[in-house]
């Protein structure tokens, strides 16, 4: 029998990723945005990831609303969170779906638009 080779994950996946809370020793499996997958070395590579959250607790400037659930792999409304991006090892990381292409250039935008102000300021 045949083993199936997964999928490299590319920027626009959406994977799932078990994150850390910052105030509990908890775990909770989380979905993100790839955005880069500069390699690191040869035993692994690091992804640059946004945040996507549900937004429960109202929105943020440069949110982006996700359109394309199902193909998103997400099961409820959720948005981007431009201003929310780290760093992690891909292996780390499930694809679970991608980006809508409608979606793509609004993240672009938001992202330029975040770091140009960084990036002057």
């Amino acid at each position: 029998m045949n083993a199936v080779t997964p999928q490299p994950i590319v920027p626009w996946d959406i994977v799932r990723v078990d994150f850390p809370f910052a105030d509990a020793d908890t775990i909770r499996r989380r979905p993100a945005l790839v955005i880069a997958t500069p390699s690191a070395t040869d035993v692994f590579s690091i992804l640059w990831v946004l945040m996507i959250t549900s937004a429960a607790h109202g929105p943020w400037p440069l949110d982006v609303a996700v359109s394309d659930l199902c193909g998103g792999g997400l099961t409820h409304a959720c948005v981007v969170r431009t201003s929310k991006i780290t760093a992690l090892d891909s292996r780390l990381a499930t694809r679970i779906g991608a980006l809508a292409v409608m979606d793509r250039a609004r993240v672009s935008a938001c992202l330029n638009d975040l770091l140009s102000t960084a990036l002057t300021a």
